[in-house]
């Protein structure tokens, strides 16, 4: 049984009714942001570039996801659930260009399918806004410290 979260229907009525509203709001909330996130997340491990970096760093995907979805929460004017330097878990990972290159395309991809076009572009500006910074802290030159 498909949840009403995932409802293409009940999306589009959340997004036509609260186009003034926070995009987490017009994201449809929590349970529409878990169900981007899943999908999106399914893909990634899945990814020849960045699969094996999640895998070897994460253990339990369920509460990875609730942590991720807590940090995006906040990111896009919800509930701010997430506490911790989220950048600084990025720097000794040895990421590289390529890694957020590969990480941006699919999410590109996951906002196109799964939401709204106004939507899935702020989502992406704000992704990319978010990797920028990341990638300033992850790749520079001495990143042992924060």
């Amino acid at each position: 049984m498909m949840d009403i979260a995932e409802s293409p229907r009940f999306f589009a009525t959340v997004t036509a009714s609260t186009s003034n509203a926070p995009l987490f709001v017009r994201l449809g909330g929590r349970a529409r942001l878990l169900y981007l996130l899943r999908h999106f997340y399914a893909d990634v491990r899945q990814h020849e570039e960045i699969g094996p970096i999640f895998s070897a760093h994460i253990t339990d995907w369920p509460a990875h996801l609730e942590k991720i979805t807590d940090f995006w929460s906040g990111a896009t004017g919800g509930p701010a659930l997430y506490s911790g330097p989220m950048p600084f878990k990025h720097i000794n990972l040895g990421l590289e260009e390529r890694h957020f290159a590969a990480w941006l395309d699919l999410w590109q991809r996951h906002c196109r399918a799964h939401l709204p076009a106004v939507e899935a572009q702020h989502l992406i500006a704000l992704a990319e806004s978010i990797g920028m910074r990341l990638r300033q802290i992850a790749m520079r030159p001495d990143s042992s410290r924060p």
